[in-house]
């Protein structure tokens, strides 16, 4: 008695059917994991094996090595915070106010950030927008009493912004773009003291007017008595 056997060849069809999806699977995500989109506003930094190669990619197209090379996102737009600081003036008082400051990442210095600083764009702010803007206002704000800051209070705005990016400028990480001082708050019985001194200066002003035009008009006085008495004789 015999059993017969089936004779089983392999489909060649089916075998090339099926290395074709792989390939086509493995290159879909090559693919995909070789291209990238940079959006509108933000800079990538690539690195490779975690190091930072190259300079930041700028929104569009990109190209990275798959599996080797990995992509950290920065936001380069304007970014616009506040912060309530206070503060010593010259003559001991203590001040209370809020710094706006609008501020943006360069985008060619992203890479340096990621290598230096953080691997997230969230952290340049309180690591150094915000050292440089405190040391600033305690710096300046320390040489002026506090008659001079509330009298003058937008021309110290213009030397803080000035001095704050002169402080960033040593690092080179970010533009200032502006820089807004506002809600000034002292002690009532000083900002009473400086409305006196301002009513009393604008008094001694007025006095100091009257003064001059009375001196004027006596001068002109004498010159028209003068010349009436020359006409006589």
């Amino acid at each position: 008695m015999t059993t017969p056997f089936r004779n089983v060849t392999p489909n060649g069809s089916g075998s090339a059917a099926t290395l074709l999806i792989v390939l086509s699977f493995t290159g879909f995500v090559l693919l995909t994991q070789s291209l990238f989109i940079v959006p509108a506003g933000k800079v990538f930094v690539v690195t490779t094996l975690g190091k930072v190669s190259g300079g930041s990619r700028r929104p569009g197209l990109n190209f990275k090595i798959p599996f080797v090379q990995a992509i950290a996102p920065f936001d380069v737009r304007t970014q616009v915070r506040p912060e309530n600081f206070e503060t010593l003036t010259k003559d001991l008082q203590v001040i209370k106010a809020t710094a706006t400051v609008k501020y943006a990442l360069r985008a060619s210095e992203a890479g340096r950030v990621y290598s230096t600083i953080s691997y997230s764009d969230r952290d340049i702010y309180p690591r150094v927008i915000q050292p440089s803007l405190v040391k600033a206002l305690k710096s300046v704000f320390s040489q002026y009493e506090l008659v001079t800051i509330a009298s003058k209070w937008n021309d110290i705005s213009e030397v803080v912004q000035q001095t704050v990016a002169e402080e960033l400028n040593k690092f080179d990480y970010v533009d200032l773009q502006a820089l807004d001082l506002t809600g000034l708050k002292i002690a009532d019985e000083y900002r009473a003291a400086i409305e006196q001194k301002q009513i009393a200066e604008q008094q001694l002003l007025r006095a100091q007017t009257e003064v001059k035009i009375a001196e004027q008009e006596a001068i002109r006085y004498e010159t028209l008595t003068r010349s009436l008495d020359d006409q006589v004789l």
